[in-house]
Formats: C-alpha cells, sequence, structure tokens
C-alpha cells in the first residue's frame, strides 16, 4: 500500500475498542436512539479527503443542516493538505492524523478514497467494532475481498452499505417503473463518462455509475462482457443470462448519463417523469442505515457489481469476451 495510505493498524483490545460492542446485534437493531424514541445526534467520522465528495458530505452535514443531528466531526485526509481544505470547506471540526483515533468518538463512519482498493483495509477496524459504515462506490476492488470483507461485518453485526449516486435516486426508481409499460425489450445502450486509463482504478473509477443503474432496471445476471476500444474511446457490450443485450458507450467530451430502449414501438429513452429528491435519496438511505441498522442493499448485490466491473477491466485489456464469475 501507498505509505501516505498506510494507516491502518491492527485493532487491538483497547478501551477505545471495547467502548463500542464487538457484538452488535444483527441488522435491524435501533442502537443510536434513546428511551423516548427520539433519535441522538450521529457523529459521523471520514477516511479520505482527496475526494471532493468529502467537502460534500460536510456541507450537506455541517452547513446546510439537512439532516438534524447529523454531523460530520472527525476527517483523516491522505495529505495534510487535503485534510485541512475539506475541514475547512466542509466545517469539520477535527482533523486526525490516524483514523484510530476516532474509534470511541463517532457513532458512523463514510470511507471515501478516489480507489476502491483502499476501501477495505480503511474501513475493517471499524466494522469489527461495530460502527455502521458508508464505503462510496465502488464498494471494493476484488470480489475475494468484498467476500471476506462482508463475512466479518455479518460476525460483527455491523451493517454495511455502498452506491452509486446515481443509481440510488429517486429519478432512477421512476425510470425502472416505465419499463412495466415499454413491453419486450431486446437492446438497451447506456451512455455515461468512463475512463478506461483513470489512476483510479481504471473502468472501476466511474464504470459504477453507468453499470449500477443498468442492473437495477434490468438485472444482475450478466453473463458475459466485452469492451472494445481505440486509445480513450470505447464500449462495451454486455450479455444478460436471459437473453437481454446492453451497450455502453463511454463518453469522454460531455458529462452526465442517458439509457435508450428497444422495443416493438421502437428505440424510446428513459427519462424521469419525477425531480429528484430534496436531500437525495441516497444521503436519506445512508443516514437511515445510522440511525436503524438496516441495510438498504444487499451484500450480494454489491459483490455482483465489483465481478462485473472485475470482468470489464480485464476485457479492457485483451478486448475479450470476458465470462462474469459471481
Amino acid at each position: 500500500m501507498d505509505t501516505r495510505r498506510g494507516f491502518i493498524k491492527t485493532i487491538g483490545t483497547g478501551a477505545a475498542v471495547t467502548a463500542v460492542s464487538l457484538n452488535a446485534p444483527a441488522f435491524g437493531s435501533v442502537l443510536i436512539a434513546d428511551q423516548t424514541n427520539e433519535p441522538k445526534a450521529i457523529r459521523i467520522g471520514i477516511i479520505g479527503a482527496e475526494n471532493s465528495h468529502s467537502t460534500g458530505f460536510g456541507k450537506m452535514f455541517n452547513i446546510d443542516k439537512k439532516f438534524p443531528g447529523v454531523e460530520v466531526t472527525h476527517i483523516w485526509g491522505e495529505t495534510d493538505e487535503f485534510a485541512r481544505k475539506t475541514a475547512e470547506a466542509g466545517k469539520i471540526p477535527n482533523i486526525v492524523k490516524d483514523p484510530m483515533e476516532m474509534l470511541g468518538k463517532i457513532d458512523a463512519l463514510i470511507v471515501d478514497h478516489r480507489h476502491a482498493r483502499f476501501h477495505l483495509e480503511a474501513a475493517t477496524p471499524f466494522v469489527k467494532a461495530g460502527i455502521p459504515t458508508f464505503i462510496d462506490k465502488p464498494f471494493c476492488y476484488r470480489v475475494e475481498e468484498g467476500k471476506a470483507f462482508l463475512e466479518m461485518a455479518r460476525k460483527a453485526g455491523t451493517p454495511i452499505t455502498s452506491f452509486s449516486s446515481i443509481a440510488q435516486s429517486v429519478c432512477t426508481y421512476d425510470t425502472k417503473q416505465q419499463l412495466e409499460s415499454l413491453g419486450e425489450i431486446n437492446h438497451v445502450v447506456r451512455y455515461g463518462p468512463v475512463d478506461l486509463d483513470s489512476e483510479y482504478g481504471g473502468v472501476f473509477f466511474y464504470g459504477v455509475h453507468i453499470l449500477q443503474p443498468l442492473m437495477f432496471m434490468f438485472g444482475e445476471d450478466i453473463q458475459k462482457v466485452k469492451i472494445t476500444r481505440e486509445g480513450k474511446k470505447g464500449s462495451a457490450a454486455l450479455v444478460f443470462k436471459s437473453g437481454l443485450y446492453a451497450t455502453l458507450i463511454f463518453k469522454n467530451l460531455a458529462y452526465g448519463w442517458e439509457t435508450f430502449v428497444e422495443t416493438k414501438k421502437g428505440l424510446v429513452e428513459l427519462k424521469s417523469r419525477v425531480p429528484e429528491s430534496e436531500p437525495v435519496k441516497i444521503y436519506s438511505d445512508i443516514v437511515e442505515m445510522f440511525r436503524t441498522r438496516m441495510e438498504p442493499r444487499s451484500h450480494q448485490s454489491m459483490l455482483n457489481e465489483v465481478a462485473i466491473l472485475e470482468a470489464l477491466e480485464k476485457s479492457a485489456i485483451n478486448e475479450q469476451w470476458v465470462e462474469v464469475t459471481f
């Protein structure tokens, strides 16, 4: 691991750890509520300040106060400068030199690295300590590591979730509902920004935003994938076990996501009929999990996503069909 990220130490049996239950009840227990059912304040710690999302969390919780009683109280940054800028912009009161300093001082954790390979190691001590954790997209970099991590989380009784903000939205839910009235769909074409050579994991970095809504709307039974590319330009073909065929077009010049489907009536663009919620659904779902310890997304779905991204990553190298191994 890069030295600047080599912050995780083996969690010991200190007072900071024993102060948080290592045997938290299974998902569904309301552990962040007092006897009057009035929710207690939730103190959030963030690991990772390189990503602009960390500043966004600070502004949303601390400045705009979209969720009264929920505050980002601590942050650790990959560099001192990242941490300082994010803390100032998001009015986050405490910067820690070592993430372990947050143990015993926070009620929930957000892991927000730009590269997914750093996510699980950063989260592990806190998950072992029973602290509900949101891991920014994508959940992790390798399926096998994800399986071991989630098994550990289940044993600890710690709720975990991870989303693409594009997928976990009121707009995407509305778009999915429209599919019921379109009849048979033969082909899906989805457009979105993807840099296959990104230093933050290639297709993993932004590919999750183009992939996860596709999975939500059309299912997760993707059997094989193939990327075709010319430099930074590229596209991917995905074949579902159901026979559905999808094409992903990787945008390089413009931002935003669009989806088209081929039906018996012709090509139809899927557009939401409703405005996005305020606050955006993903953030409401994260806070709800922190409060109730109920996971809003299945572990298997998170692993399926990583498996498909891994297959796409392999195909980006050889431009051959790659079977998805769940």
